[in-house]
């Protein structure tokens, strides 16, 4: 089961900058201007051999000069309502805030371990600055620098000590977990009513705590598979349903625990910016993909030509992973919702597709021939091998040319795109390497 670490704190303390140190990536823009980060940013750290998810809560603008408006609380419960752990950021150089007050007001109230990080110590005199955090009542303070580094490493040996150890839940192998996910109010609800509602042949429910995934086991009409379901949606929420934040915290448990994510849109609002993050999210956890439409029903004109519309948008806005089946369906008139299993179903099927080495370069070989990679400072690339890699969580090939590093990343997706033409792997991402002869 993934941990799910939420960094929270006021605007201007240096979120985005551990964001980007821990996951080691660049993605939060670092900036000093206070509420620079509105998106939510999610990634993966890993840390003595164990990993886990972090999310930047960010997002915490508030217009007007009112101390700790309803947002940032909003923001703080659903934290400490999704996340396993939270690093609550405080500035060493402001010292102890009446926001932070009311931060740590709000997390002593949870059961959740709270780590205090106190930032931007850069030296041993502001070291001794930080002994005014104990006064939050959250434990000891843990000084770092998120800009040089200094103190990190220990902040992550805590944080993995404090990490709930990783439990697999009895679940039978080789049965696909298929996730419905998108934003709120695109029927995700009404869709796993429809494929469990009343008459449901409900086999098995293994839960976790609140904060895990809940799998339901839906054994019915030829059709067997778990259900991934967070437990939010079952649960009444304190926090209000429309918040963008918590329906991506929310669909970080659920993809993250799926084979195959049900993408939801709703067919009445289009496609969003919203869904492009969850999209993302699909993307870099490497999952299967099925796109519905949903409320298809309350379309009036359900001509060839707007089908074709709304699928060219779809493609656009996702690109360039376009290769993924989009279904056009309703929950509340369970119209075409067996549709939705059965490509779910053949899209999970698809992440186990095997292809022989001889089959491969007997298809492949004469079509790099013929559009070779192009060749760089008077030097010509010769692609000699392929083959796919066996036991991968999803089709992996590896090709093997004489200078590997002058491969674009444009000649990657020529290569994705001409297996995608000869086998079928609809809805499944596919990894392509290349590794020197």
């Amino acid at each position: 089961m993934a941990n799910l670490v939420a960094i929270v704190g006021r605007p201007n303390v240096g979120k985005s900058t551990l964001f980007n140190r821990l996951t080691k990536t660049r993605q939060a823009i670092v900036s000093d201007t206070a509420g620079t980060t509105r998106d939510r940013q999610y990634g993966k750290c890993d840390w003595n051999g164990r990993e886990f998810s972090v999310v930047d809560t960010g997002g915490w603008v508030v217009k007007s000069d009112d101390i700790f408006e309803e947002e940032i609380r909003k923001q703080v419960i659903i934290a400490t309502e999704e996340a396993d752990i939270v690093l609550f950021m405080v500035d060493v150089q402001t010292g102890v805030t009446d926001w932070d007050e009311d931060v740590a007001q709000i997390l002593r109230r949870t059961k959740l371990p709270v780590i205090v990080v106190v930032n931007k110590v850069d030296n041993n005199n502001q070291q001794y600055s930080a002994a005014e955090f104990y006064k939050l009542g959250l434990g000891d303070p843990i000084c770092i620098s998120s800009v040089s580094g200094s103190g990190t490493g220990d902040l992550l040996d805590i944080v993995v000590s404090k990490l709930k150890s990783d439990t697999d839940e009895i679940l039978e192998e080789g049965i696909p977990r298929f996730a419905v996910v998108g934003r709120p109010n695109a029927g995700k609800s009404s869709l796993i009513n429809a494929f469990i509602g009343e008459n449901r042949n409900i086999v098995t429910e293994i839960a976790g705590t609140t904060r895990d995934s809940i799998y339901t086991r839906y054994d019915k009409f030829g059709f067997d598979f778990y259900l991934v379901d967070t437990a939010g949606i079952r649960r009444k929420n304190k926090v209000t349903e429309d918040l963008e934040f918590y329906s991506v915290m929310r669909s970080i448990r659920a993809i993250e625990n799926s084979d195959v994510c049900i993408l939801m849109l709703d067919a009445t609002r289009g496609i969003e910016a919203q869904d492009i993050n969850i999209f993302q999210l699909i993307q870099k956890n490497n999952k299967s993909l099925v796109v519905v439409v949903n409320k298809w029903d309350l379309v009036e004109d359900k001509s060839q030509e707007v089908i074709k519309t709304f699928e060219d948008a779809i493609h656009n806005r996702m690109a360039p992973f376009t290769d993924f089946p989009i279904i056009f369906a309703s929950a509340l008139t369970k119209q075409r919702i067996f549709k939705v299993l059965e490509t779910a179903k053949e899209v999970y099927l698809n992440r186990k597709v095997k292809i022989g080495t001889t089959k491969l370069n007997e298809v492949l070989l004469p079509l790099i021939e013929a559009y070779p990679p192009p060749s760089i400072k008077g030097k010509y690339i010769k692609i000699k091998y392929c083959s796919q890699l066996p036991n991968t969580q999803i089709p992996s090939f590896v090709f093997y040319a004489n200078l590997p590093q002058y491969i674009k990343e444009t000649y990657r997706r020529f290569l994705e795109n001409k297996i995608r033409e000869n086998w079928t792997l609809t809805g499944c991402p596919i990894n392509i390497f290349i590794r020197h002869k």
